[in-house]
């Protein structure tokens, strides 16, 4: 690896690593986890964040925190000066990993030792903090009905079937189905659909959309379910959230995490 590269690639047998992972550290650049293979837990203030191919965790500067992972993890770091890029998150924060982001970070791992490859910070920054930071995280699954019931609903979130009827369609059980989500994204069935329909709806309420037509198109069967829905994982209201938008004050809804477990008391 180039001396100067800004990526890294922590693998289990480093000499950082314990046998249960990274102890507690604190770095004074802002540092973006990604792991494209495996799963790692990160620990910040009590906090426990499950990583996956899909969630990734930004980590503010001064931040102490923790690792441990699966023995086949592969751990991308990627750092960022605080005094050149502001971060838009206090605390430790799971976000979303598109698809042009995993390109983006698989092409740096590629490309890390390759001589003259010049790292562009700014661009990267930006790649890595565009779209909405108040998406609530969302792990995908990775067995095949999973995948499939999660791909149709991405594409139509107002997809009213239950876990027993996309069951039968793909011809498994309703038991194995939910039993997918559970393990593989660490939410039930329920949860991970109501989580879509929500990210989905912010970029609704940002186009100026009515709550009502929202809540509508985003599968809810109810404004008023929408509406609880909303003030329970953002912390306001739809309404609200969208004139904070339209004064441009949106950044941050206090959307809650998706934790592992525990939180210390």
């Amino acid at each position: 690896m180039r001396a100067d590269a800004r990526y890294e690639t922590v693998w289990p047998d480093d000499d950082f690593v314990t046998p249960e992972g990274h102890p507690t550290h604190v770095h004074d650049t802002h540092q973006f986890l990604y792991v494209p293979l495996g799963r790692i837990v990160v620990t910040a203030r009590g906090v426990d964040y499950e990583l996956s191919p899909s969630v990734a965790v930004w980590l503010p500067a001064g931040l102490p925190h923790s690792a441990r992972f699966d023995p086949d993890a592969l751990v991308l770091s990627e750092t960022f000066d605080p005094a050149r890029h502001h971060l838009p998150y206090g605390g430790a924060t799971l976000v979303n990993v598109s698809a042009a982001q995993r390109r983006v970070l698989l092409g740096r791992m590629r490309d890390a030792d390759v001589p003259g490859a010049a790292a562009d910070d700014a661009s990267l920054f930006t790649a890595l903090t565009d779209g909405h930071a108040d998406c609530l995280p969302l792990p995908q699954p990775t067995s095949r009905a999973a995948r499939a019931v999660a791909g149709a609903l991405l594409r139509r979130p107002d997809d009213q079937r239950t876990a027993s009827e996309w069951a039968e369609r793909l011809f498994t059980s309703s038991t194995s189905l939910r039993r997918a989500f559970r393990a593989e994204t660490g939410l039930p069935f329920s949860e991970w659909r109501t989580r879509l329909r929500l990210n989905q709806s912010l970029t609704l309420l940002a186009q100026g959309h009515q709550v009502g037509a929202v809540a509508a198109r985003v599968g809810f069967v109810s404004t008023n379910g929408y509406i609880l829905a909303f003030r329970k994982h953002f912390g306001r209201t739809p309404g609200a959230y969208a004139r904070a938008r339209a004064e441009g004050n949106g950044a941050g809804t206090g959307a809650s995490v998706a934790v592992r477990g525990r939180s210390a008391g």
